[in-house]
């Protein structure tokens, strides 16, 4: 894509999401999560009335008096969007690829961000961590966050979950507002969730088209792995074969919303084909 193109690919999704993020978006974010980030400020001795969850064990066993620690909150916060760039992104049977919903989500929930005069942030993952932006303010920021969500070209095409919540943890020690955009095309990322979710505030939303979910009865047809690039002759018309298919679809779907659960995290679940803006809406508002 030369540099022209991309501008006005960039440029089109600003003005949309841009507009979504400052009509519809901008005061449901304002009040989902501002005041959310809290930072340890200073113990001091424990008061009627007073949340014993704050008590600081450590300092009440040393002067055998009670103490708990007192909390302030964040001016600032952080938000960090993890966006899935493996193979399976790049398909949709709809009007666009996953890749493009999920690119449009980020840049919506970005500009929510940077209206609120909070820093943004970006992982692009695959099984590795393909690209790190660390977290700053502004638009040409955010626009930049946004040329490598179109532009970007990730060196594997698999995808490890686990393995981006794990760099999340290490490389973010302040809480964060966290982003996962992704088909959820994977599991066994349930323990390295639950240390992020333990730390920061995550949603994962699930950007799907329906035929990860079923497949349609066309006869033999070739099928390439997007991931792990194998071509394979498969006899769409057996019902066994639909079956299997849609049942490990299912699995990875409750997988994702299970283990979310259990972490202490939100999920948002989005076809290609449905509207993102009144899912994003109805979880802010139900958050």
């Amino acid at each position: 894509m030369d540099t022209k193109e991309l501008l006005k690919k960039v440029r089109k999704i600003e003005i949309k999401t841009k507009r979504l993020s400052n009509h519809i978006f901008g005061g449901e974010y304002h009040s989902t999560f501002k005041g959310r980030g809290m930072t340890f400020s200073e113990v001091r001795q424990y008061q009627y009335g007073d949340d014993i969850r704050a008590i600081d064990w450590n300092v009440t066993a040393r002067y055998n008096e009670t103490y708990i620690k007192v909390f302030e909150e964040e001016r600032e916060l952080t938000m960090m969007l993890m966006v899935d760039v493996s193979g399976s992104e790049l398909f949709g049977t709809k009007d666009q690829f996953k890749k493009d919903t999920v690119t449009e989500i980020a840049a919506t929930l970005a500009f929510s961000a940077i209206q609120n005069n909070d820093k943004v942030g970006l992982i692009l993952f695959s099984d590795a961590i393909e690209l790190y932006i660390p977290p700053k303010k502004g638009r040409s920021h955010v626009l930049r966050i946004i040329r490598e969500l179109i532009e970007f070209k990730p060196k594997s095409k698999q995808t490890n979950i686990a393995e981006a919540f794990k760099f999340l943890s290490n490389v973010m020690k302040k809480r964060a507002i966290v982003f996962m955009l992704s088909d959820f095309m994977d599991d066994d990322y349930e323990r390295t969730l639950k240390i992020a979710g333990n730390k920061h505030d995550v949603t994962g939303i699930r950007v799907y088209d329906k035929h990860d979910e079923e497949i349609p009865n066309l006869g033999m047809v070739p099928m390439l792995d997007a991931e792990s690039g194998q071509l394979s002759l498969v006899n769409t018309s057996s019902k066994a074969v639909r079956t299997s298919y849609k049942a490990n679809a299912l699995r990875l779907s409750d997988y994702f919303i299970s283990t979310f659960k259990k972490s202490g995290a939100g999920t948002i679940n989005t076809r290609i084909d449905e509207s993102y803006v009144k899912k994003l809406l109805g979880y802010f508002k139900h958050k």
